[in-house]
């Protein structure tokens, strides 16, 4: 089981559960998160949906011990593409409960919610240039309509730690809580919207996502999706992996052209 559901009134909350791996994401979580999202679309008494860890981690990315693996038959199909539609096509309030670091998919995953909280103590960072590779999840996209050109670069272009408050003052995250309140603060906004009637929530993330939002992130995960294939592999993102497998820091002035 790599994600527990828990029910609270009309309120789902989705807690990814590989605590060990900093709730890295794998393709069994990224099909429980897509599976997930779809059966509260349809259960009618499910008004808001929250996404958050167990343990230390929010989400420590992608599982690079499973992505260099697949290209080995037993991987199956990659999952990734699926769990994204699912997310930019949520039809009801999504809330991201950052509860420790994000890494990569543990930070872009926030510009697909409609409101996040996160942990003073927690920290977010999308190291795509370290790696060698380019954004994904859309987040080309939705980090610059969320905080704006400069920072959505800043962010995405240094792959650099952000602390809470950091996050907070750029429009990421909504709220900043203390590592002990985070769940009971936002179990108190995600009860306090899913007091509404859902047809409304519903039409109201409609028009939201009805403002070109829903095809714009797919269009641009399907432009990173391109950029991401031209680059792994590559020199840059060869030494990066060799790098994090041997615990070292990644050397890149000995390629040429970087």
């Amino acid at each position: 089981m790599v994600l527990q559901i828990e029910d609270n009134g009309r309120v789902r909350t989705l807690r990814i559960d590989r605590p060990k791996a900093l709730n890295a994401m794998n393709n069994a979580v990224f099909a429980a998160i897509r599976d997930a999202l779809h059966a509260a679309t349809q259960d009618a008494g499910v008004a808001v949906v929250v996404i958050t860890g167990s343990g230390r981690g929010f989400s420590a990315g992608q599982d690079l011990t499973e992505m260099l693996a697949s290209n080995e038959p037993s991987s199956g199909p990659y999952q990734f593409p699926s769990m994204l539609r699912a997310l930019a096509e949520f039809p009801k309030p999504l809330i991201g409960a950052v509860n420790g670091i994000g890494v990569g998919i543990g930070m872009t995953i926030l510009g697909h919610c409609d409101l996040a909280l996160m942990a003073q103590g927690a920290r977010l960072r999308t190291p795509f240039p370290q790696l060698g590779v380019a954004p994904e999840a859309g987040s080309s996209y939705t980090f610059a309509a969320r905080m704006g050109w400069q920072q959505a670069a800043y962010v995405l272009m240094t792959g650099r730690w952000f602390n809470a408050q950091e996050c907070l003052d750029m429009g990421l995250v909504w709220r900043v809580c203390t590592d002990e309140t985070l769940d009971a603060q936002t179990q108190a906004v995600a009860q306090e919207i899913a007091a509404n009637p859902i047809p409304s929530l519903v039409e109201t993330k409609r028009l939201m996502l009805a403002a070109n939002h829903t095809e714009a992130v797919l269009a641009a995960h399907e432009r990173e999706a391109e950029a991401f294939g031209r680059l792994i592999g590559a020199a840059a993102n060869r030494e990066a992996v060799a790098a994090f497998l041997e615990k070292r820091e990644p050397n890149f002035t000995r390629i040429a052209g970087l």
